[in-house]
């Protein structure tokens, strides 16, 4: 078995040594050097081309930004953006991810052994994931995604148990459109939301991101779009005009309250190796909206979204998956269409016009 070549890019000493042995507890990732800067990583990839790097954003002599720029430029390699929860931070690591890094994940937390092995597993997932890319930017990535074995993988029973004799919920005229999105998802939910005119049906999103970030993410986005976007707080309304992004390491679901839907922010233990979990959303989506929901699943890998999409169709959502095309990483649509839970399979830039056209429906 051809192992996966990791160089790591951290000025912090403590983070370098953590990233070190959580990656040397998997067989399959390989080490080929660990770096204090972009100088002394640039001497490494000389001698021995990584598969993958994980790069910090603020380091001294040379930014993490200027040196995935230059990277992208010149020889593209798949980049995992780690970075600390600060609000400079976040913003700055969003930036990233227009420059071409394929994943923004925070600095592991060791303090305890929950933390750690919530870290071990989605960091050696994430370098699993981007090994197997196509790279060359955020746009036109490919990833063939092989789903790692790994345990504990909870599904969403977690937090809401399953209700399969559940019907839709009391008629009324407005649709609730709840999206779930992984690696490459941010780019695509903005172009999703700076498609949708003001008026636009309420929206949920999950998108894997960490806390803080999704806060950024959520400003940035409302700074842009024609709808208002925000991170949800518990007991939003979830109204016309506008999205709420599921925040950082909490589960989001939606309720019914009279004739409006809600959200619900929650702690739980990770969902599909994620918190938020999309499966979580959808399967309220399918509880409390059924057939008043839309439900869209965009480019990420792995499963996570995939059996609560299911969920959807079978309570009578509409549902769609991302087509291959425009997907950055064709894991999670790929999956909801090998099981029918996707009744239409759609480019990015088509889904926009596809929920205009069913919000009355």
């Amino acid at each position: 078995m051809t192992k996966i070549k990791l160089l790591i890019v951290d000025d912090s000493a403590f983070v370098r040594h953590a990233l070190k042995s959580i990656f040397e507890t998997d067989s399959e990732i390989e080490i080929v050097g660990i770096a204090a800067d972009p100088y002394q990583a640039a001497q490494i990839m000389k001698i021995k081309a990584p598969d993958v790097i994980t790069l910090d954003i603020e380091m001294p002599k040379m930014d993490g930004l200027t040196f995935l720029k230059k990277i992208m430029s010149q020889h593209p390699i798949p980049v995992i953006i780690i970075s600390s929860l600060t609000a400079s931070g976040s913003e700055t690591a969003l930036k990233a991810l227009e420059y071409g890094a394929i994943e923004i994940i925070t600095k592991p937390q060791l303090n305890t052994k929950e933390f750690f092995e919530e870290s071990r597993i989605r960091l050696c997932d994430i370098v699993k994931a981007a090994a197997s890319a196509k790279h060359r930017t955020i746009r036109n990535l490919k990833e063939y995604h092989k789903e790692v074995q790994t345990s504990p993988k909870y599904t969403a029973d977690v937090v809401l148990t399953s209700n399969a004799n559940n019907k839709s919920m009391i008629e009324t005229t407005e649709k609730v459109v709840v999206i779930g999105a992984s690696t490459g998802g941010t780019e695509a939910i903005k172009e999703f939301l700076t498609a949708l005119p003001a008026n636009s049906p309420g929206i949920v999103i999950v998108q894997h991101m960490p806390e803080v970030f999704t806060r950024s993410f959520a400003k940035r986005m409302n700074d842009i779009c024609k709808i208002s976007v925000k991170e949800a707080d518990n007991n939003d309304s979830v109204i016309r005009g506008l999205a709420l992004i599921a925040p950082g390491n909490k589960h989001t679901l939606i309720k019914r309250s009279g004739a409006k839907y809600i959200t619900e922010i929650v702690d739980g233990p990770l969902v599909n190796r994620h918190r938020p979990s999309v499966d979580v959303l959808f399967r309220s989506a399918a509880r409390y909206a059924g057939k008043n929901a839309i439900g869209i699943i965009l480019t990420g890998m792995g499963k996570d979204g995939v059996a609560g999409l299911l969920e959807m169709k079978e309570a009578g959502a509409k549902t769609v998956a991302q087509d291959e095309s425009s997907s950055v990483v064709f894991g999670m649509p790929k999956e909801a269409i090998k099981i029918n839970a996707a009744l239409d399979v759609l480019p990015l830039n088509k889904i926009a016009e596809y929920v205009l056209k069913y919000q009355y429906s």
